[in-house]
């Protein structure tokens, strides 16, 4: 391909972006086709990616998530060393290919990689974990401190007890030492 066909089409795929970006960037709901252009486009990168794990039998499921976001949850082979320890390993998968849409179709459009629904049951052991805290602050009327967590675990307690007037809930420490606190409201 010549330099002036490559610019060409790069022009073009950013054309097309352009017009989805500037829909998005407005608050504008993305039609079915705009979604499924940004989505292709995720989840070839995501493909790549885990070729180059060797992982090349799994399957990617696309789906819409509550607060708007592309969830790709992929299944099948062997994908634990995917997860990784607390599922760091899987936070980066996600971040490299957040980086990499964003710098394809310039904007920031909301992905969540998930392997083999992980993601789910985590945030179910978390809200159920924060309900179990909550219950024990209150009962013994202090507060409850629980262990190290990412931002995006310590947003789910947060969210998770959010409607309980019984405790109020804040973070404290360092990264990566940041922890939630829960405190009874007496």
């Amino acid at each position: 391909m010549s330099e002036e066909a490559r610019n060409d089409s790069t022009e073009l795929v950013e054309d097309e972006f352009s017009s989805i970006r500037e829909r998005f960037e407005a608050g504008e709901e993305l039609t079915d086709e705009e979604m499924d252009k940004i989505a292709d486009l995720a989840v070839g990168y995501l493909k790549g990616i885990l070729a180059l794990f060797g992982e090349a039998s799994s399957s990617i499921d696309e789906y819409d998530g509550e607060n708007g976001e592309l969830i790709l949850d992929v299944n099948g082979g062997d994908l634990a060393v995917l997860i990784g320890r607390h599922g760091r390993t899987l936070d980066a998968l996600q971040m490299v290919l957040t980086s990499l849409m964003s710098s394809r179709i310039k904007f920031y459009y909301p992905i969540v990689v998930d392997i083999e629904g992980y993601k789910s049951r985590r945030r179910k052991k978390l809200e159920d974990m924060a309900h179990s805290s909550a219950a024990r602050a209150k009962s013994r009327g202090g507060k409850v401190t629980l262990s190290p967590m990412n931002a995006y675990e310590r947003r789910i307690i947060h969210l998770a007890l959010r409607d309980d007037d019984g405790v109020v809930t804040h973070s404290e420490g360092e990264e990566p030492e940041r922890r939630v606190v829960i405190t009874a409201v007496r």
